[in-house]
């Protein structure tokens, strides 16, 4: 038996603090003994975030929560805000207060924002290249840890489109669920059984890799979206001429910045690309006293 019982969905808001509460205990301990050291319990400053890369602003609102959670008194005056193209220069807020406060709260705040920004950044970069196609650009579970939440709300910020949150908020039927249920129809069947059981609406996706599962899934019915699992170019086109509209559909695996837009042109409502949130590089910014 596993020992994670399921209880509840947490919001977005409970995650932030409970991430807010975990990076501080990680980061703090017992004390910040380089600060409580030199500077004194009641000494005030300013300091500004200062960005250094061009990009996309992300985790400015996460920002504020960081500084209130820690120092319901210190002053944050945002001259950018997420969503904003951002270039080498720019001063994207100013926050007042005890220096303690600013100089404990600097790190987390910098890599919520930095990972967020570099999120947001890539993510409007893959948007770019899909203009005037009507094809959307979806993030995946590949996220760090605890963050996902974080990492997630980036890409909406950078103009992609949540796929599913978490396990909870979705179906969506993978190879090894597929394999392991004794095929798509099983997998399907069984599925429906389930939510029925269970008083639940939740939208179904099926991942196919070869034409024949993908005929089998349209004589079935009964899902939402197709996923098109490591489909060529070429036999994107065609698996989407045979779904017809039916159902949504998604490409996936392996999709690149120099191949999107490709996969784009087959027709397919969504493209997923994990890219965006397992291998982005953080935008360069510091916290620098003013």
């Amino acid at each position: 038996m596993n020992h994670y019982t399921p209880s509840r969905v947490y919001t977005p808001a409970e995650l932030v603090d409970q991430l807010i509460d975990l990076s501080f205990a990680e980061d703090i301990g017992d004390g910040d003994h380089t600060t409580l050291c030199c500077i004194p319990d009641d000494a005030q400053g300013k300091s500004h975030l200062l960005i250094k890369e061009e990009g996309i602003l992300a985790g400015v609102e996460v920002a504020r929560e960081v500084f209130r959670r820690f120092d319901p008194e210190l002053k944050v005056e945002v001259y950018m805000g997420d969503g904003s193209h951002v270039r080498p220069g720019d001063i994207a807020m100013l926050v007042s207060g005890r220096i303690q406060s600013l100089l404990q709260t600097e790190r987390l705040m910098l890599n919520i924002m930095q990972r967020m920004s570099g999120i947001a950044t890539t993510t409007a970069r893959y948007v770019r290249l899909l203009e005037g196609t009507h094809t959307h650009v979806l993030d995946t579970r590949k996220t760090t840890p605890g963050m996902r939440i974080l990492e997630k709300e980036a890409v909406r910020i950078g103009g992609g489109v949540n796929h599913r949150i978490g396990l909870f908020d979705m179906i969506l039927l993978k190879d090894n669920h597929v394999d392991f249920a004794g095929g798509i129809e099983a997998a399907i069947t069984r599925c429906h059984e389930y939510l029925r059981a269970k008083g639940k609406e939740l939208k179904i996706e099926i991942e196919v890799r070869n034409f024949d599962e993908l005929q089998r899934v349209l004589d079935l019915g009964g899902v939402d979206r197709i996923m098109l699992d490591n489909f060529s170019v070429a036999d994107t086109r065609r698996a989407v001429e045979l779904i017809g509209g039916r159902v949504e559909t998604e490409s996936s695996g392996g999709i690149t910045f120099d191949t999107i837009r490709s996969y784009a042109e087959c027709g397919v409502d969504f493209v997923s690309v994990g890219a965006l949130t397992h291998s982005v590089k953080s935008l360069d910014m510091s916290f620098k006293a003013c």
